[in-house]
């Protein structure tokens, strides 16, 4: 078993204590979280260590879950790499594109394993569906949350938003050639509510909303392909697939088929409902951690996949903020 510990107890902190003192890959040896009254709470709620600092926490354990704040995962990340420790890390993976750069040059020359929490590769609607992704043209996001001061420290775009574009990124295979986006802040000093457009050299374009502002919370994705409609609900764990098909010969009575214009023929419509099966998607990424570790192999989410995201969410966040320069102006 791999001996690992958790930095940062807070509310995403302990649910990762509870699902690693449980999970038959890890024996988890402690935790660190600067706030001493926090700290001993938690160490006695899960009878578990509470280290008195990150370095000796890094120095007890073959990989590090990092759950702190976005701001100090860069330091967090640092520190375990030094020590040629392994790191798994939350989303975003840094809170600047520079200093994941710069832990993508320092994890390759430690050559340890790194995978970013982008939780949502593991949801079992996205999961089910994935097979059927062939080549999407058209995406439109919805993630809509209801107001939450905790998430207020980060962007919506780096607290929300950036969920949808790894998922984007990883199922279109092609680079991004131009970003456009607007987005207000209502309720703190950053956009609470934006939209981002994102055309790709293929001709694909996604469309993305975002809200941490709504009066109910959604998340939906759908994608549109070659004959081919596809519905993700992340939220509710569903997801649908319409799919069209030349009709040959006689069409079944039975069957829903549409006329193509200028007497081109008919296409049949085939509706499915992927199996969804119940899962736990956070014990299911740390899984996949240790067996990137074990197996040497890539994570499912790498290092590279959480820059990507990064990057493109600060060409948003760029673009929100010469908007709103421009509003002002």
């Amino acid at each position: 078993m791999l001996k690992i510990g958790v930095l940062g107890a807070g509310h995403l902190g302990k649910i990762h204590i509870r699902i690693l003192l449980e999970h038959e890959d890890f024996a988890l040896v402690g935790f660190y979280d600067p706030n001493k009254e926090n700290a001993k709470k938690v160490a006695e709620e899960f009878e578990l260590k509470a280290f008195d600092s990150i370095e000796e926490l890094v120095d007890a354990v073959d990989a590090v879950d990092i759950v702190t704040p976005t701001l100090s995962h860069y330091d967090c990340a640092v520190t375990a790499i030094r020590q040629t420790k392994h790191i798994f890390i939350e989303k975003p993976i840094t809170n600047t594109v520079e200093e994941a750069r710069k832990l993508i040059n320092l994890s390759e020359e430690a050559g340890v394993t790194v995978q970013v929490g982008h939780v949502e590769r593991f949801n079992p609607a996205f999961t089910a569906t994935k097979p059927y992704i062939k080549h999407p043209m058209f995406i439109e996001t919805h993630r809509l949350a209801q107001f939450n001061p905790r998430g207020t420290d980060v962007s919506v775009v780096l607290d929300l938003m950036i969920h949808d574009l790894d998922i984007i990124l990883s199922i279109v295979d092609s680079n991004v050639k131009r970003v456009s986006a607007s987005g207000v802040a209502v309720v703190s000093d950053t956009p609470d509510i934006a939209n981002a457009r994102i055309e790709f050299d293929n001709g694909c374009v996604a469309n993305l909303t975002t809200s941490r502002i709504s009066l109910k919370n959604m998340r939906k994705t759908r994608i549109f392909q070659k004959d081919a409609y596809l519905s993700v609900d992340f939220l509710e764990k569903q997801s649908e697939v319409v799919r069209l098909s030349n009709v040959e010969g006689e069409p079944d009575p039975l069957s829903v088929t549409i006329d193509l214009p200028d007497g081109k023929g008919q296409k049949r419509i085939y509706f499915e409902k992927p199996d969804v099966e119940s899962n736990n998607a956070i014990k299911d990424e740390l899984t996949a951690f240790a067996q990137a570790i074990n197996s040497k192999t890539t994570p499912a989410v790498s290092i590279h996949d959480g820059y990507n995201a990064l990057d493109v969410a600060y060409q948003i966040i760029e673009k929100l903020e010469i908007n709103r320069q421009n509003s002002i102006i």
